[in-house]
Parts: C-alpha cells; structure tokens; sequence
C-alpha cells in the first residue's frame, strides 16, 4: 500500500485551535473526522493513519510549534522511509483570499517559518505543500496578530466546506498525483 506523509501544520495550545495559523491542522481534523479515525500521541505530534482506497494517509500534526515543523517531517520520513515525492505539506498562506487552496509541487517559504525549517531539515524545497488561504486584511505589521487570529464570522460559516475541499485536494494528489490535483483544486 502507498503511504503518504500528510504533515498539516499549526500550533499546538488551546489558545491557538481556530487561529488562521492552524489552517493545517484543521484540514487534517476535517480528513480524520470523514474518516473517523481519532488522533494519537506519536513522536513529535499526534497521528492519525486514514486509508483513501489503495493509499495510506499518516495525517501528523506536530507538535513542534509551527517554526520546528521540519523536525517532525524529517523524522517520520526516515522512520517511514517515505520518498519526498509522497510528502505534502499543508499550510496557511496570507498571500492567497480566504479559502483559495493552491498545490504546489515545490517553491520557496515566501517568509513562512514552518515551510523554512522544513527546507532546512530536508535540505530541499522540493516538497509539494498545499495552500490553504487565509486571506491578508490586516494592517501594516499586524501580520502575526492576523495569523494567530481567528476567522470572522463570516468566514467561518464557510470553512466547513472550504475545508471540506481541502481534504477533497489532499485525497486526489495522494490518489491521482500532483498535476491532476493542481488542475482541479488550484484555485
């Protein structure tokens, strides 16, 4: 069976459990919760192993803290021994609109902490991440207290079914690969 490293990223602590920031670990409790498999304490994170026909999605949410998520990356892909190509990063990205999702097989950090310390454990950017957007209405140098903010209202009437498409976007690249994903989900 094909198994893929689905590393969803956030910050673990009650005070940051619907914050932008978390957009992660929320599309990798939306997968978790369809398939109704619960999280469990593993090493660096909580995991929970969803089967998607003939794959295998090792869901982690680490618990590194945003900035050391490559910590938790580099250590489940030796463990597992998982090619690169079978690891897909999910992340919060302020340069997309609310809820625009955009596959990437590859790209720079664009400034974002948890995406440079993955590239600095794995010693390459060759990783594909999916971008959950998040939207950037917020002052000149409030960007950090944007991210670690919460949806408005508004927006989170609509993040059950925008994270609903998010697991749908992880489900056909881990199934159908990056490019079918890409032409279907990039929004």
């Amino acid at each position: 069976m094909k198994r893929f490293l689905i590393l969803c990223l956030g910050n673990i602590g009650p005070e940051y459990v619907s914050t932008r920031h978390n957009a992660g670990f929320m599309v990798g409790d939306t997968l978790a919760a369809e398939a109704g498999v619960p999280f469990s304490s593993c090493r660096y994170g909580d995991m929970a192993i969803v089967k998607v026909k003939n794959v295998e999605l090792m869901l982690l949410k680490p618990s590194t803290f945003m900035n050391l998520s490559g910590v938790a990356a580099r250590f489940w892909m030796n463990k597992e021994k998982l090619p690169l190509e079978n690891l897909l990063v999910i992340v919060d990205d302020i340069a997309l609109p609310f809820g625009a999702i955009r596959i990437r097989q590859r790209g720079s950090d664009a400034g974002h902490n948890g995406l440079k310390n993955i590239a600095e454990q794995l010693g390459t950017q060759n990783y594909a991440r999916l971008k959950f957007g998040v939207g950037n209405d917020f002052p000149k140098g409030g960007q950090i207290d944007f991210v670690l903010g919460t949806f408005p209202p508004e927006e989170q009437r609509q993040l059950p079914e925008v994270l609903k498409r998010a697991a749908e976007a992880v489900k056909a690249f881990c199934l159908s690969g990056a490019a079918f994903a890409m032409n279907h989900y990039n929004s």
